[in-house]
């Protein structure tokens, strides 16, 4: 699918090939900087003390955290760890584990290449090819906003009784939010995030206080057992686990907002901006693991352990959750943090939405529009199901999104994986063979996983 070098300036083209390789595509594209208004806006400190470099460079690894701690999440360890208490840890540990290698990866990409995921699928595959990775994508988005929509909705309707479909609407204005905070700049709304970001953990640190989980069966829970592929049920939840902290959208988001920041583009600004922005994500997926695994160990020792084993609805985990550990303000601790969950999330998915249209599609739009268009094409199905479900069957609609991220990972996985193990298109940049070995385990884990889930579905 390869074919020919793009057409560009002879005295960028010896610069290219130095620090990417030769990225060969079928005809010459337009190669304009992804996210253009925001492209090398925050500025990067050429020396100084570390400290400094790694603060310049923290802030995209936290809007990437953001969808690995969504309402989504919030369903699946809920469902977790009152069913099956602190057994499915070890799910949350690898997942995160995985996130951790494939968005460094992502970030790789973004830096060396100049290009995001999507827009580097589009340099390498066909039309078609591109058309179908676009749809897969897109409903993946559509997914993971039907989880945050309604996660907000449910949050606003446990703090100010406002109903479901008028949350959901609600949910639907972040386009704006969105639009008012970039146009203030990138910093300001890594600013927003990483604010929310700290009541969320702030809300589950005092939970997890109160719940005071039993500390040795709770490290067990870290150990893998072999139940989880073997129980149908665990196994379903567990796909929903993996579907829920690797984002699919989020391998695009990563190596479009790495770009944000002014390092140099050489060789060696490169390797300095691959290190720190590697450092950012790995700091703010830690956090992730965090508040996920605080997710399952309240459901653990608050549901599961009182006999509550059904518990996976959020509005239940809400009125359950102050009786059951004596603490007033816990319920209320957790609508909060669901909200600021839910708008995080939001917020995160429709710059995503953004980035994967503008790559796959190439669409030049006014940024307001394009963000109106990605929103419109996510938002609409999501107030339709809700619409149609209410708060029955929420819980389940929350977990089954989360398999559908899932099954669409290795539309997203596989072809990362290909591009920064390619020489030919990141030159020295290219990652070492034990590198991309785990990184193709992880996508050969990912397809067996989601084929058993499907043979488990369909055949019982």
């Amino acid at each position: 699918m390869d074919a020919r070098s793009p057409s560009l300036p002879p005295d960028s083209l010896p610069k290219l090939v130095s620090s990417t390789g030769r990225w060969r595509i079928e005809a010459a594209v337009d190669t304009r900087p992804s996210l253009p208004e925001v492209n090398g806006t925050v500025a990067v400190p050429t020396g100084g003390h570390w400290v400094r470099r790694l603060l310049a460079f923290a802030g995209p690894g936290y809007l990437v955290s953001v969808g690995y701690m969504d309402p989504g999440n919030w369903a699946t360890d809920l469902a977790g760890g009152s069913k099956f208490g602190y057994t499915l840890l070890s799910v949350i540990l690898l997942s995160n584990l995985m996130a951790i290698l494939l968005q460094a990866l992502a970030a790789r990409l973004g830096i060396v290449t100049g290009r995001d995921l999507a827009q580097a699928c589009r340099a390498s595959y066909s039309r078609p090819v591109n058309f179908l990775l676009w749809l897969a994508c897109e409903a993946a988005i559509i997914a993971c906003d039907l989880a945050e929509v309604i996660g907000t909705a449910i949050a606003l309707k446990l703090l100010f009784g406002i109903p479901l479909i008028g949350g959901a609407l609600l949910a639907a204005l972040d386009a704006f939010l969105l639009l008012l905070l970039m146009n203030k700049g990138f910093r300001f709304l890594e600013a927003f995030v990483i604010a929310l970001l700290i009541v969320i953990a702030v809300c589950f640190t005092i939970q997890i206080a109160a719940a005071a989980p039993p500390v040795a069966v709770m490290l067990r829970g870290f150990v893998p057992s072999s139940e989880i592929v073997t129980n149908p049920e665990m196994l379903y939840i567990a796909i929903g686990i993996i579907g829920a902290t690797v984002m699919p959208h989020n391998l695009y988001l990563h190596s479009s907002i790495v770009q944000t920041r002014a390092y140099e583009r050489s060789d060696a600004g490169r390797r300095d901006a691959i290190k720190w922005a590697t450092a950012d994500s790995t700091i703010a997926l830690m956090l992730a693991l965090f508040i996920n695994a605080a997710i399952l160990v309240v459901a653990a020792a608050t549901f599961h352990k009182s006999g509550h084993a059904d518990v996976a609805e959020i509005g239940q985990a809400f009125e359950l959750l102050s009786p059951l550990l004596g603490l007033g303000i816990a319920s209320t601790l957790f609508a909060v943090a669901l909200l600021a969950s839910g708008l995080n999330s939001t917020v995160t998915a429709t710059l995503a939405g953004q980035i994967v249209m503008e790559g796959f599609l190439d669409l030049r739009l006014p940024s307001w529009a394009r963000r109106l268009v990605t929103r419109g094409i996510a938002i609409v199905p999501v107030v339709i199901v809700t619409a149609l479900y209410g708060e029955r069957g929420t819980a389940d609609l929350l977990v089954f999104s989360q398999v559908v991220l899932s099954m669409q990972l290795p539309f997203a996985v596989i072809p990362l994986v290909r591009f920064v193990s390619d020489k030919r298109k990141m030159g020295d940049f290219a990652v070492s063979r034990s590198v991309s070995a785990a990184a193709w385990f992880v996508a050969a884990v990912i397809v067996v996983l989601n084929v058993k889930l499907l043979l488990d579905m369909l055949f019982g």
